[in-house]
């Protein structure tokens, strides 16, 4: 079977390159001024890329946040797929369970992470619909299968995670004051009632 025409594989290779330059723009832009304050033409002119290279892969400034936040929360999902208990692996699936949305909430309040910093300029629906958001999803509807939870795990995986939304956090965080502490107790009380249901 024959390869690809050269052409073609310097095609990609350039596609490739482009897509790292106009990331690490972005990234270099958000770390510096903030991601509210990022706009496409910077980062195409930070690149040293056209505009219409920029639209092109990414489609708008959404689907550019989306490709960096992805870039982002690798780490992250890193951590949670394969990192050390009990995040990661190792850990029964209610202490798993109880970590990750511990974790989420940390992040949240920790003004230096750059994935709620991103988060919060794209759109909720396009944020769950993302790789990172259904990966949150599917981490939570199995673990909450793994932990013998009698339900429909897609829709308590929905509910649960609906508390650890950025907007939901901000908000709490905001109007209510309430502490990470306060946060990551509920959290972990929420895990406990859901988990333990049918225990008695």
């Amino acid at each position: 079977m024959t390869g690809p025409p050269d052409d073609a594989v310097e095609e990609r290779a350039d596609a490739a390159r482009n897509r790292a330059r106009l990331l690490e723009a972005a990234a270099w832009l958000v770390a510096d001024r903030g991601a509210e304050h990022v706009t496409m033409h910077e980062v195409a002119q930070v690149a040293g890329l056209g505009k219409g290279t920029l639209f092109r892969r990414f489609g708008d400034r959404n689907g550019l946040l989306l490709a960096l936040l992805s870039d982002v929360e690798a780490d992250f999902y890193e951590a949670y797929t394969f990192g050390p208990a009990p995040l990661g692996p190792g850990a029964p699936a209610r202490d798993r369970l109880a970590a990750f949305g511990c974790a989420l909430i940390e992040r949240v309040a920790d003004e230096t992470d750059l994935g709620p910093a991103l988060g919060r300029q794209v759109p909720c629906e396009r944020r769950r619909a993302s790789h990172y958001g259904r990966a949150f999803h599917h981490h939570v509807s199995s673990l909450l299968r793994e932990a013998g939870v009698v339900g429909d795990h897609d829709m308590l995986a929905h509910a649960m995670l609906a508390f650890t939304d950025l907007q939901t956090l901000d908000a709490l965080r905001g109007d209510c004051h309430a502490t990470t502490a306060r946060l990551q107790s509920t959290w972990k009380d929420l895990v406990r009632r859901v988990t333990a249901a049918d225990e008695g």
